[in-house]
């Protein structure tokens, strides 16, 4: 059987300039937060954002861009599947790196972190 999808997505990529993972804002511009992503509820919005992949394709600003299941939580955006939240928080094999490494900083500080 398969596993249900969610109604709920954001749209991550890798920056083209470093390969760090990046996730659409409303704005256009790309965070390295997924708190700061853009959410599309439902099939519509999400087709808007599969649009908004190939343009930012296009321009090679960022490369692979795909659709993300998404829950929302009281904690902020969680991604359904492990590997998403993996590459939310950076690399796993020293947690003194990446986003994990900032971890216990406050949310306002994360989104400030993000520019």
């Amino acid at each position: 059987m398969a596993k249900k999808q969610s109604d709920i997505h954001v749209l991550t990529a890798n920056r083209l300039s470093d390969g760090i993972v990046v996730f659409l804002t409303a704005g256009g511009g790309w965070s390295e937060w997924i708190d700061n992503a853009v959410v599309a509820r439902g099939p519509a919005a999400a087709a808007e954002l599969e649009q908004a992949a190939l343009a930012a394709a296009q321009s090679q600003r960022v490369v692979a861009p795909y659709l993300v299941d998404v829950t929302e939580t009281e904690s902020g955006i969680v991604p359904v599947h492990h590997r998403e939240r993996m590459r939310t928080k950076g690399p796993s094999v020293r947690l003194d790196l990446g986003k994990q490494a900032v971890a216990h900083a406050g949310i306002t500080e994360r989104l400030a972190l993000a520019g």
